[in-house]
């Protein structure tokens, strides 16, 4: 029969972003809101994870038995190891099927060109969405990228080859911003990652950069381009802070539609029936989900500081 519905997120970016780390503390964070969650690991580069997982692709490839028999270096062996387990796709299926109820983490490998030309891990996704699973990329990028324009104009074309080949709704998350001031200083004030849309202040500040200086058109059409995909805002996150796991999660619950549910449907409408007030005068409803999705986390978020 038909799979039922399933939320999850696919974690994905460059090998040192925080992935593992992002899965583990949403995990936790998820958790103390009341959802089940469960870590899926599907990068075979992950040996020894230090928090448990509920479905690890070591038990059906391993990074190190593929590069011995076949001879393969780490690249060559992440590859084959990720078109293998979409060969295998049954494994997976039966798996996901043991965890039935659970809003799912999957722990993705870092390698680039699994997101711009490679198609195994594609594949995988479009077969979780024919399963049924509603899924959002989250994708990590460290945010030292940030202190140098040049390094944050690859970081966007980075993310939006990304965006355009795996095709899921996608959220991008700058990591690590409790480390940022250790970087050095950053090119812009940080609102300007977050929520600027204006990219031309980018190709000034290049512009006054001797290396970059020559690029100039090239860079005016990259920002063009992303900008023409309104690419650009990143949503910053210190897994240490509540409040900055609460946006990301609110941004991803958004993309893959977990807040339009069943259960926090009805949990809304009971909200609403027992709100009086100006509060919830409003024509959209999505400013109405906003405003519950907040109030319902800021309850929930008080009791989780109580913890």
């Amino acid at each position: 029969g038909a799979d039922p519905l399933a939320f999850g997120q696919v974690v994905i970016g460059p090998p040192g972003s925080g992935k593992t780390s992002y899965c583990h503390a949403m995990r936790e964070f998820l958790g103390r809101l009341g959802r089940s969650v469960a870590v899926v690991n599907l990068d075979p580069a992950n040996e020894a994870l230090p928090w448990p997982c509920a479905l690890d692709i070591g038990q059906l490839v391993t990074l190190p038995d593929v590069m011995a028999a076949l001879g393969l270096g780490p690249n060559g062996g992440l590859l084959y190891c990720m078109d293998y387990l979409a060969a295998n796709a049954d494994w997976l299926r039966d798996g996901l099927r043991r965890l039935r109820g659970h809003y799912l983490l999957f722990d993705c490998p870092g390698q680039v060109e699994l997101y711009t030309h490679h198609h195994a891990l594609k594949d995988i996704f479009t077969q979780l969405a024919k399963w049924n699973f509603r899924l959002a990329a989250v994708h990590l990028v460290d945010s030292h990228y940030c202190t140098d324009p040049g390094k944050f104009i690859s970081v966007l074309c980075t993310s939006l080859a990304t965006m355009l080949h795996v095709e899921l709704p996608h959220v991008n998350v700058l990591s690590k911003m409790d480390l940022i001031e250790q970087y050095g200083k950053l090119a812009f004030n940080l609102d300007y990652y977050t929520e600027v849309l204006d990219l031309s202040y980018l190709l000034d500040h290049l512009a006054s950069d001797p290396f970059f200086r020559n690029f100039r058109r090239l860079n005016e059409k990259l920002v063009e381009v992303i900008e023409d995909y309104s690419l650009v805002s990143f949503v910053p996150l210190s897994i240490q802070d509540k409040q900055s796991m609460r946006q990301v999660l609110q941004a991803v619950d958004k993309a893959n539609g977990y807040s339009f549910g069943d259960q926090e449907q009805r949990s809304l409408e009971a909200l609403m029936s027992a709100a009086v007030g100006a509060d919830f005068h409003f024509s959209s409803t999505l400013a109405v989900q906003e405003k519950y999705v907040q109030s319902q986390d800021k309850a929930v978020e008080e009791e989780v500081m109580d913890l």
